[in-house]
């Protein structure tokens, strides 16, 4: 597998030469719903065995051995190079990277039902290979300790089916939005903070869950001891079933972050009784926001590197949004609404604009420029294979527990594969 971005006049005819493949091949493994209409800047998943590498200006065997953890000895051996010191520029050499020893993560992604309604067991069961675990989207908690039911039953059979950890998702959404109110209501009382627990355990025996996450946010400075409190008792009773306890905390780069959003997450005591958190490394380009790369690698490895220091690695499953935005200028705070958009919709989009793709180096991010019908111009940002394989290659350096996906059922085929490059994916049931 190998990532290659489109230059100027390029064709896919011409780009499967260069790689020893065919560009049906190529069109399948990224889902080009035009093959004759290439994007500059496009970035395209080349599904070939190892990969190849085109000698730079400057380029040193070495530095391309190391790049690769490939021996120089093996690179000579297997492209048959007789003269090493006169190769160049522009030569292409193969790079036997099949070879090389894959890490074993964890995987999970959010399934919301809101989002994906009755399509959701299909949405699951077409990457049920690339997951451990499913977090499904969710029980929402009433002010009693009680929780809503959902029609989640054939979301989790699919799940059993594919080898997937489901798991029950708690959040204290009310009307559509995170209740800072309701959730103090039943953190702030030991009775519906039992009920709480009573009705999830039962739920979670009843259907078939293995694990409990909790996705409480907007919690604010009062509820971060009472949160750490449930977070204990539900860690003593799940471990007598034997269940996973996660949840998933708001992105925090430093100690006494202020804002009801971060306050109620304590980092230290969700590392000590989660088996594992999903930490939000996403929405920094956001619908209500200015544009902006949705999950820039730079910040989200400041996220990663804290949480490192506040609990264990493998612990940590890094958040990657599946989704990007197109937001229409001039921005304005408070009025501009961006609209989310998949990989495959961005591509589509530039094709239709006639845009060329940028990609900024310090977010590992992609985007891209157009003007509509109207004469409004939009800025758009998403991510693509590269962001994608920036993100695998942190989860790698940083030896994390693995990562996860918000949300499921948006379109962007080159993940997936990717996943295969870089990873063995763990089965827990």
């Amino acid at each position: 597998m190998q990532i290659h971005v489109v230059s100027p006049g390029q064709t896919l005819f011409g780009i499967a030469q260069a790689y020893n493949t065919t560009a049906n091949a190529i069109a399948q493994a990224n889902q080009l719903p035009n093959p004759d209409q290439l994007v500059t800047g496009q970035a395209l998943i080349i599904p070939i065995v190892g990969r190849f590498h085109f000698i730079q200006p400057g380029e040193s065997l070495w530095q391309i051995s190391q790049r690769y953890q490939i021996p120089v000895e093996t690179i000579l051996e297997v492209n048959q190079i007789q003269d090493p010191q006169n190769l160049p520029v522009g030569f292409r050499l193969y790079i036997p990277t099949q070879f090389l020893e894959k890490p074993t993560v964890d995987v999970g992604a959010y399934v919301d039902l809101q989002i994906t309604g009755e399509e959701s067991p299909e949405v699951v069961d077409a990457v049920g290979e690339y997951l451990t675990f499913v977090q499904i989207f969710s029980y929402e908690l009433n002010a009693d300790g009680t929780l809503t039911p959902i029609d989640d039953q054939a979301i989790i059979n699919v799940s059993y089916e594919n080898g997937i950890v489901p798991l029950m998702v708690i959040t204290n959404i009310q009307d559509g939005a995170f209740d800072t109110e309701l959730v103090t209501t039943v953190l702030q009382s030991e009775e519906l903070q039992n009920r709480l627990l009573d009705e999830a355990i039962a739920i979670m025996d009843q259907k078939g869950y293995l694990g409990l996450d909790f996705d409480l946010e907007y919690l604010g400075a009062e509820n971060r001891e009472p949160y750490n409190e449930l977070m204990r008792k539900a860690k003593v009773r799940l471990d007598e079933r034997g269940y996973f306890l996660s949840s998933a905390l708001a992105p925090q780069v430093e100690p006494g972050m202020v804002g009801v959003l971060y306050e109620g997450h304590d980092y230290a005591a969700h590392g000590e009784y989660a088996d594992f958190v999903f930490l939000m490394t996403y929405e920094w380009g956001w619908t209500g926001g200015p544009p902006m790369a949705v999950a820039p690698i730079d910040q989200v490895r400041r996220v990663i590197e804290y949480a490192a220091s506040e609990m264990p690695n493998d612990k940590i499953m890094m958040g990657i949004p599946l989704y990007g935005y197109d937001w229409t200028l001039p921005f304005v705070a408070g009025e501009t609404r961006a609209r989310a958009i998949d990989h495959q919709e961005a591509i589509r989009l530039a094709a239709t604009y006639n845009a060329d793709i940028e990609y900024d180096p310090v977010a590992q991010s992609p985007f891209f420029n157009y003007v509509d019908e109207e004469g409004l111009e939009h800025e758009v940002w998403f991510e693509d294979a590269r962001s994608m394989q920036a993100k695998f290659d942190l989860v790698k350096e940083l030896e994390l527990r693995g990562f996860y996906y918000w949300v499921l059922g948006w379109d962007f085929p080159q993940n997936w594969l990717l996943i295969d490059e870089n990873f063995n994916v763990r089965k827990r049931v």
